[in-house]
């Protein structure tokens, strides 16, 4: 077979062997991190098994074949972007090491006071976050950069705001919540035409296609290797030289000296007055094996496959009853951010999850987007060279048979409390999966929903993976008289069994009470994310300090 033929990309990757509750694996959670190919797995056994050692400065074999592997690596990496100074390429934990790289040591100490900075809409915290603290810390403004209706870059406002002279723009090249493609050769070269420096977040980009940093404007490029099918807690950065000649470093010990005496100490030159300590070798390695694998491939053909299968999932999600894709421009990478009418986006998640089927329910580290869209979140499908035309049409059966399930469930108008009792006594019943979620979520519709005007912040829960209000009280007994609620259907069931466990119990008794033994006797872990569980630990907390102090 060819290098361009998907079903050999398919074979490469041995996750995607594994099953998921009992069902073949659909791995649809690429933009998050991507799976491994065999070769990136041969790299990281082979120098754990054969070649481990510490780099540089070593008098030994093996260190100095490891250094020899590692900088190589950088090298490797540096040809495939396009960069002529592999010294300008700097190892980071991924993006978000790698913008905070740039905002300590670059932002403070060349931003002032009533600085301006421009950020997108639509990126990452990791490229808001750093931005927010460096104004704080030296007094820059961040003006944000909006989007159009169609999820396209607001480019007259952009063109506004440099016309203000920001003194640096921070850009996303893919949109990681919605896939859209920015043209950011143009909006580089016209930020740096207006005097800003500017920084690239291209953790989406690189996983999709080529890119030739030497072809962009930016002064810094950050990417993740997790995304493009290497290790985890490997990334990079690439700057301007003159820029990081001039850069102090931003974390200080081994590997980034030439000397250190108590009078002083002189810093090692570039890359390595950035790299601290002992660097992630076996993820560099492990890193340049993906790029070797992804040079072998045709990433045409990759790209073109991509946006089949993009193409194919709209098509069919199109065709399930109340599917709504959230709008992502004209130019996109195989990526769909979606709402499905009437269901959160958490539930969904969890019924595509107990048929194999991985996807990212939530803000997506976007939350600023999210608020400017009016959307708590939104379902995010995304898709790499080895998924097929198959698991596209069964994300959309899959769907569909969610929407089917719940056709005869009784409109909340018309539930009584009996029904509450009846929804309750068939979650204990059940006798299989399917049918335990559709009676929690039957259960959850018949949950008397806290009125508006109670769910204060206050009473907001940290911890849980979406919104949950617990109200902790006591009746005129003193015995506990709890009331909560959430917005996806499941984890309101959850919390009515939960409540249903220890309202009516005094402080005492509670504390007395092993609340973990109970949710397992209930049977509730099976339909636990680990983020789901966090949340009902973060609720039974809540309770358990709420009897220890009733009073406050």
């Amino acid at each position: 077979m060819s290098q361009s033929d998907p079903k050999r990309w398919r074979r490469d990757f041995p996750q995607l062997s594994v099953r998921v509750h009992g069902q073949p694996l659909v791995y649809l959670d690429n933009a998050a991190t991507t799976l491994k190919p065999r070769p990136v797995i041969d790299a990281l056994n082979r120098f754990y098994k054969t070649g481990n050692a510490n780099v540089h400065r070593g008098s030994h074999a093996l260190s100095a074949q490891a250094t020899l592997a590692f900088e190589q690596a950088r090298e490797r990496l540096a040809r495939w972007l396009g960069i002529d100074d592999s010294r300008c390429l700097i190892w980071t934990r991924g993006t978000t090491e790698a913008i905070n790289l740039v905002a300590y040591s670059w932002g403070q100490h060349n931003l002032r006071a009533g600085d301006r900075i421009l950020l997108m809409q639509s990126s990452h915290h990791a490229n808001i976050v750093p931005w927010q603290r460096l104004a704080e810390i030296t007094g820059a403004l961040i003006e944000v950069i909006p989007l159009q209706a169609d999820g396209d870059i607001d480019l007259d406002a952009y063109r506004q705001l440099l016309s203000r002279q920001p003194a640096l723009v921070a850009l996303s090249h893919v949109s990681n919540a919605l896939g859209t493609i920015y043209p950011v050769a143009t909006l580089c070269q016209e930020a740096r035409d207006a005097g800003a420096t500017v920084l690239v977040d291209g953790a989406q980009a690189v996983p999709h296609f080529d890119v030739d940093i030497s072809s962009l404007a930016c002064d810094f490029y950050a990417f993740s290797g997790h995304k493009l099918f290497g290790p985890t807690g490997i990334g990079a950065l690439w700057g301007r030289r003159e820029l990081l000649d001039a850069m102090p470093p931003w974390q200080a010990g081994g590997e980034m000296i030439e000397r250190v005496s108590f009078d002083g100490t002189t810093y090692a030159g570039l890359p390595f007055k950035f790299e601290a300590g002992t660097p992630h070798i076996a993820g560099a390695i492990g890193l340049a094996a993906a790029i070797e694998y992804l040079s072998t491939q045709d990433r045409v053909a990759m790209e073109t496959h991509e946006q089949s299968l993009l193409t194919h999932a709209l098509e069919s999600c199109a065709q399930v009853p109340g599917f709504k894709a959230i709008a992502s421009g004209h130019q996109r990478v195989s990526l769909v951010s979606f709402e499905l009418a009437g269901h959160h986006q958490q539930d969904v998640a969890h019924w595509l999850d107990r048929h194999g089927i991985a996807v990212r329910a939530g803000h997506h580290c976007a939350m600023p987007l999210m608020q400017a869209l009016g959307l708590p979140g939104t379902l995010r499908a995304s898709f790499a060279c080895y998924n097929s035309l198959d698991e596209a049409e069964r994300l959309a059966r899959v769907l569909d048979a969610l929407v089917q399930s719940q056709k005869n469930t009784v409109p909340v108008a018309e539930l009584e409390q009996s029904d509450y009792q009846n929804a309750l006594k068939s979650v204990y019943s059940a006798t299989d999966w399917t049918s335990r979620y559709q009676a929690l979520m039957r259960l959850g519709q018949a949950c008397e929903a806290l009125p508006p005007a109670v769910k204060q912040d206050r009473f907001l829960l940290q911890g849980c993976e979406s919104r949950v209000w617990l109200i902790t009280e006591l009746d005129a007994n003193g015995r506990l008289h709890c009331q909560a609620d959430a917005d996806a259907r499941i984890l309101r069931a959850l919390l009515a069994l939960l409540i249903e466990q220890v309202n009516g119990l005094t402080p005492a008794e509670l504390l007395a009470t092993d609340l973990n033994t109970t949710l397992s006797q209930l049977d509730i872990q099976r339909h636990l994310s680990p983020s789901r569980g966090n949340g009902l630990l973060a609720i039974i907390r809540a309770l358990q300090a709420f009897a220890c102090n009733p009073e406050q």
